[in-house]
C-alpha cells in the first residue's frame, strides 16, 4: 500500500496493491500493522455501507461530537464519488479548509479522515456503494452536520453542475454553518 499525505495534515490517501490474473483481482483494504507502521493507530470497531441510486446525491457534511468523535477510512467499492473532508478542529492551522478526491471501484482508493473532521461526498455516477470503517460506535445525540455549501467553507463540488440535480436529504438541506454548528473539537499539536 502507498500512503500518501494531503494538503491537511493527518488525512491519508491510501493506494492499495491490486494483484490481478485470469480469475480477477485481490487486494488488502487494511491491515493493522501495516496503517500503524504509517501513523494511523485508530482501533476501528464499526463497518458502515451505504447505497445511492442516483448521480448528484450529496450525503454532508456530517460529523460525531467529541467524546464519540470518529476517524474514519472511507472507499467506494461501486461507482465513483467526489469525498470531501473539511476540517472543524478549532485552534487549528486548516480550521474550515477541505481536501477533496475521487473515490471509486475503479481506482480503488482509499482516504482516512481522523477525528475532528466534517465529510461529505456527492456521487458522479449513478448505483454508489459506499463503505467505511469508524473508530467509534455510531451515537445519534453527538451527531453533527454543516451544510454542503457554507460560504465561509466553499467547496467547490466540481462534479455539481445546474443541469444536475441534486439530491440531498432534509437534515443535510437544513445543517448549519460551520460557525452556527455544534462542533466541539479543539486542535492539539501532535494528537
Amino acid at each position: 500500500m502507498r500512503f500518501i499525505p494531503t494538503e491537511i495534515k493527518d488525512i491519508i490517501i491510501i493506494e492499495p496493491d491490486v494483484f490481478g490474473d485470469h480469475r480477477g483481482w485481490f487486494m488488502e483494504t487494511y491491515n493493522e500493522e501495516v496503517f500503524i507502521d504509517h501513523g494511523i493507530h485508530s482501533r476501528f470497531v464499526q463497518d458502515n455501507m451505504s447505497f445511492s441510486a442516483k448521480k448528484g446525491t450529496l450525503r454532508g457534511l456530517h460529523y460525531q461530537c467529541y467524546p464519540y468523535s470518529q476517524a474514519k477510512l472511507i472507499r467506494c467499492t461501486k461507482g465513483a464519488v467526489i469525498d470531501v473532508a473539511v476540517d472543524i478542529r478549532k485552534g487549528s492551522p486548516t480550521y474550515g479548509k477541505w481536501v477533496s478526491y475521487e473515490l471509486s471501484a475503479e481506482n480503488k482508493r482509499m482516504l482516512f479522515i481522523p477525528r475532528g473532521f466534517a465529510h461529505g461526498f456527492l456521487t458522479i455516477t449513478d448505483n454508489v456503494e459506499f463503505q467505511y470503517k469508524c473508530d467509534n460506535t455510531y451515537n445519534k445525540a453527538s451527531e453533527g452536520s454543516i451544510r454542503y455549501d457554507d460560504k465561509t467553507v466553499n467547496i467547490n463540488w466540481e462534479y455539481l453542475r445546474s443541469d444536475m440535480e441534486l439530491i440531498l436529504s432534509e437534515k443535510d438541506r437544513n445543517a448549519p454553518s460551520l460557525e452556527e454548528c455544534n462542533a466541539n473539537f479543539i486542535y492539539k499539536e501532535n494528537c
